[in-house]
């Protein structure tokens, strides 16, 4: 039985609304049934390049002094810190810099200080992408040589990857070939799922400047509870890297080789640097501390699918201190999402990082992707297959009396069964959008999209007692849609969404039994520049791998120089850059370079 409440009216109202005058009458709306009262809205996800997130603090930059050490420099400045009431927050004394948390009026002060060069805010960055921890040293193992043609992605292929290491495409390494062995690439991300199997061999270190630990996993935990991330740094490094052959895959869509994925330089190795929370989002300082971790731990190659909309002076004098004039580390980042003209940044640092773009899988101009004349090349960035955090993609199906009915699941849905009586919700504005067909012995919704967010519709069917919800779509061409719950939520069930035709028959059968599955994938099609990245950080990974003396800036002129051109806009341009980086002949011009690749730039 439901309970009914009367809301937003006191007893003068309920007086007034009795007695036949204007006033419209009460507004009801069933009580939430138990165990989801304590539904709240899931916060909105960050999106990427936020202008208005705001700052944490600043980051100090200040003089190295003749007499003090590294730390004893770095101690003196945090000292001035707390003398004017601030908090420190991250000391890099190898970079002579300091981050905190300071009063407007401490900043100002510190301003002054002769020993200062700069104070910079610590802007956020963000994910260019629309739990057993791992241990603390290498568990590096043997990569797999022979695997299954079935594993070579649309964008894998695109970039001639396959054509590097099998050339014959038989499914197995060809002898000699570079893989991408010896080779270290870093991934400044969201952190990786240490239990995946695409990743596990390859896996060198982590470190984790999100929560200060070693455990570099997509992970946070906070009172005992733990929050797992989207797995966009997972989905990254497994492009770059996911292991080749039997046993490396988890579970994939129907249609999908069972092996799962092969990555562009299946036979390098991963660190892991975590910089981005569970909400895709993170902080300046702990970008620089991370660039600065790559490049200690030898990273021939940092890839960052990340980025902010401005330029940070402190940041950018990590990149060139770590790229060391084209002869010490590779830095290559996302352009941005954003789909205007001017590139994000780390990527538009100039010459210190290569700002990668994103193109469909006909090559062809992705309408999201930044543009701008420090573009470097293109990558696939379109609907990219690759690894994702074990189960956090999910497959669904929707039957009804007649037969299947074709459906798409919800981000962050809930994985399971139910069946049950189908009932019309209208928008799902309210707990009292089922009417009276509702109740809390449960029943499947359906909603219609509208204005409302998605997660609104479902917290508000399911309080009304829905075990699984379908959302109909109301744009044609969208066909069963794209949608998102926002984040994860206990309290989520079921959900799919169906095309606006499925939709109208759909109504047609309120009050039969329906049955909504949903069932754990471990890969899943992504788009965005942040999926572009990978691909040139691991053609890069190759052509290391096929020529160790050359430079990163040699490597660098080899990729765009072997990039193939688009043919809407001969030669270099603001959308394409140099064009579609080419693997193949990338490792073919590598290895026609004298010893240590000669003069710049190539001829």
């Amino acid at each position: 039985m439901k309970r009914w409440l009367w809301l937003g009216l006191g007893l003068s109202g309920l007086v007034a609304s009795g007695c036949g005058g204007d006033e419209p009458g009460p507004i009801i709306e069933p009580q939430a049934c138990p165990g989801t009262s304590e539904l709240a809205l899931p916060r909105t996800a960050a999106s990427a390049l936020s202008a208005n997130t705001a700052e944490d603090g600043v980051i100090i930059t200040y003089k190295p002094t003749v007499s003090a050490s590294a730390l004893g420099a770095s101690a003196d400045i945090a000292a001035a810190v707390e003398r004017e009431g601030g908090t420190v927050k991250r000391r890099i004394p190898n970079l002579n810099m300091v981050s905190a948390r300071l009063s407007p009026a401490a900043i100002a002060a510190l301003k002054l200080r002769p020993d200062v060069v700069s104070v910079t805010p610590n802007r956020r960055v963000f994910a260019m992408g629309l739990p057993t921890p791992p241990p603390l040293v290498s568990w590096q193992g043997a990569f797999s040589t022979q695997g299954s043609v079935g594993e070579y992605t649309e964008g894998l292929k695109m970039v001639q990857a396959p054509q590097v290491w099998d050339s014959n495409s038989d499914g197995v390494f060809d002898i000699g070939a570079p893989t991408g062995e010896g080779v270290k690439v870093c991934v400044i991300d969201s952190g990786w799922d240490s239990k995946h199997p695409e990743l596990k061999a390859a896996f060198l270190k982590g470190r984790d400047f999100v929560d200060d630990d070693d455990d570099a996993s997509d992970q946070s935990e906070s009172l005992g509870v733990v929050t797992v991330g989207g797995g966009h740094g997972t989905h990254v490094s497994a492009t770059i890297l996911a292991q080749f052959g039997p046993g490396s895959g988890g579970r994939v869509s129907p249609g999908e080789d069972p092996n799962g994925v092969v990555g562009v330089a299946p036979g390098a190795s991963l660190l892991v640097a975590r910089v981005l929370d569970t909400d895709g989002g993170g902080r300046t300082d702990d970008v620089i501390a991370a660039v600065d971790w790559c490049y200690s731990q030898g990273a021939k190659i940092a890839s960052l699918s990340l980025g902010a909309p401005d330029p940070s002076e402190s940041e950018k004098l990590v990149f060139e201190k770590v790229w060391d004039g084209g002869k010490g580390m590779l830095s290559v980042a996302a352009s941005g999402n954003d789909g205007k003209e001017g590139i994000a940044y780390p990527a538009a640092y100039l010459p210190s990082v290569m700002a990668v773009g994103a193109v469909d899988l006909k090559g062809e101009h992705a309408t999201f992707s930044q543009s701008g004349q420090e573009l470097s090349v293109v990558g696939p960035g379109v609907g990219v297959l690759s690894a994702t955090v074990l189960g956090a993609a999910s497959l669904s199906s929707l039957t009804v009396a007649s037969g299947p009915i074709a459906s798409a699941p919800l981000t962050y849905t809930a994985q399971g069964t139910y069946t049950g009586r189908l009932v019309d919700c209208g928008l799902g504005a309210d707990r009292s959008a089922c009417g009276a067909s509702a109740t809390c012995e449960g029943f499947v919704a359906y909603v219609d999209r509208g204005d409302l967010f998605f997660e609104e519709k479902a917290r508000n069917v399911i309080q009304a007692g829905a075990r699984a919800v379908i959302i109909g779509n109301n744009v044609e061409e969208d066909g069963d849609g794209t949608f998102t719950l926002g984040s994860a939520n206990d309290h989520w069930v079921p959900t799919v969404s169906v095309s606006m035709a499925n939709g109208a028959m759909l109504k047609k059968l309120v009050g039969k039994e329906v049955t909504v599955t949903t069932t754990g994938l471990d890969y899943q099609r992504e788009s965005g520049t942040s999926m572009a990245t990978p691909h040139v950080s691991g053609v890069a990974a190759l052509v290391f791998s096929a020529r160790p003396d050359l430079s990163p800036a040699h490597v660098r002129a080899v990729l765009e120089k072997t990039a193939k051109d688009d043919a809407v806009t001969p030669g270099k341009d603001k959308k394409y850059g140099y064009g579609l980086v080419q693997a193949a002949k990338a490792v073919e011009l590598a290895r026609s370079l004298p010893e240590g690749g000669g003069p710049l730039p190539l001829p």
